[in-house]
This record gives C-alpha cells, structure tokens and sequence, in this order.
C-alpha cells in the first residue's frame, strides 16, 4: 500500500458481538475508482464512518497520503484532504447552491450559525465554490434554495460541496442513490471523469455503475473483505456470486 492515496490497516469495530468490521484492509490508489459493494448489513457504513472520522475504530489505522489519520476529526480529515459525500444528503436546505457550496469551501458545512456575509467578502472562497459549481453543471442554479433542487441535483450539490476543499481522495456513500436511469447515466459519466482530478473510494449497490466505473472491487460481507480484484475477477469468482452477486454477475 506504499503507493496508496488512501488506505486502511486492520480495521475492526464490533457492536456487542456483532462484527461490523472484521480486520479491513484496503486502498485507493492514484488515478482509480475502487467500489466497495456487499449485501445489506456487510458493514460498509461502518466502515465509511471509520474512514471518515465520524465513527473511531477499535483497533487498526486510516492513512491519507501516508499520514495515520486515525486520531483526527471529520472535520480535520476534510481539511487534510478527504472529500465525502453520503448516502442521506448532509446539504443545509433552506440555503442556496452557492452557500452550501461557500461553506463546503470552508469545511463548516455543519455550522449553522456561520455568516454569510464574512463569506461573501472572501474571494478565494468565492472563486472555489463558483469553480465547483461550474465542474458539476450547477451554475445556473447558484441562487437556488438547495430545498428547490431535484434530487439529482443535490446529489450534484453533494459532489461541488466534496470539490470545494480540493480533495486528494473522494469518499461517496450511493451517489447514485434515488436517481433514476437517466441520472445514474449522467452521474456515471460524471465520476468517471472525476477520477483524473482525486481517486474515489465508491460504496455503491447499483452494479451497472459500479462495473462500468471501478478498475477495482472489494466485496464486504458480514463485515469482512472476501475478495478484491478487477471488474472480471469479481464477476467470475463462485464466492461473490453465492455471497452477493448472484445472477447479476
């Protein structure tokens, strides 16, 4: 993993005697798309918490760029380079594009009470979240309530917001979640641009994006990783497909 944008050594997070995450160890490497797929239940949102800082592990480590970031905040691994998004939209609703956007900028996104107006007089802040806006096709909208948006467009939102503090790594929970085919098309085309900018680390259950978009895939079930490898080595293995794929594959 010495190559690795970012990586995870180890980790291990039980509820009782539950296992959520069993000893996991993958990474992201320059350049790549790496999903993570696996039934209901395998554990992959304990284990985006774990990356992300909102959950701490039991034991193991999250490295970014070689640096151990297993003992910094969400909000320090944002500022040091891991942009997210989730699963259930974290955007401020009653603010327009271009204020979620501005407080994405300034990793604040969870901070209600910042002001606007402070913002607004700061240029950087307001030439990166333009930027953002302009890279995911939301620059029409920038005065927008983000409550007005279609859900593919929050989701777009979601990915501006990510772009805004620059990332060395993309964090996405179900990015195509609730977006129809026609949106799962254009976020598809999307991220598969997006990865020249930062690799991502892709949790996903829509498995025609995911083969269409990951070079590699990991396969979490009952919160242990049964196999890594490309697209094809992943569709042909008996494990997966008695453990997840099925005839999908």
């Amino acid at each position: 993993m010495s190559d690795a944008v970012l990586a995870t050594f180890g980790l291990n997070k039980a509820f009782g005697a539950l296992k959520a995450t069993d000893d996991v160890s993958i990474d992201l490497k320059p350049g790549e798309i790496h999903a993570v797929i696996g039934p209901n239940g395998a554990g992959k949102s304990t284990l985006i918490a774990q990356i992300s800082g909102a959950l701490a592990p039991d034991s193991g480590r999250v490295t970014l760029l070689g640096q151990d970031i297993t003992g910094l905040s969400t909000a320090e691994r944002a500022q040091a380079g891991l942009g997210r998004t989730f699963q259930v939209s974290a955007l401020a609703m009653e603010d327009t594009v271009l204020e979620n956007a501005l407080l994405g900028a300034t990793g604040a996104l969870s901070r209600a009470g910042r002001l606007f107006a402070s913002l607004g007089r700061d240029t950087e802040l307001q030439e990166r979240a333009a930027a953002a806006l302009q890279r995911v096709g939301l620059s029409d909208v920038a005065g927008t309530r983000c409550a007005d948006l279609s859900h593919g467009q929050r989701r777009q939102l979601e990915v501006a917001v990510a772009l805004t503090l620059r990332p060395k790594a993309f964090l996405m929970d179900e990015p195509m979640a609730g977006l129809g085919a026609d949106g799962s098309k254009r976020m598809t085309g999307f991220l598969d641009g997006l990865r020249s900018e930062a690799p991502i680390l892709l949790v996903e259950h829509d498995m025609d994006a995911v083969f269409s978009l990951a070079d590699r895939i990991s396969v979490l079930v009952y919160g242990k990783v049964i196999a890594t490898g490309s697209v094809d080595d992943i569709r042909r293995s008996p494990e997966v497909r008695d453990a997840y794929l099925g005839e999908s594959a």
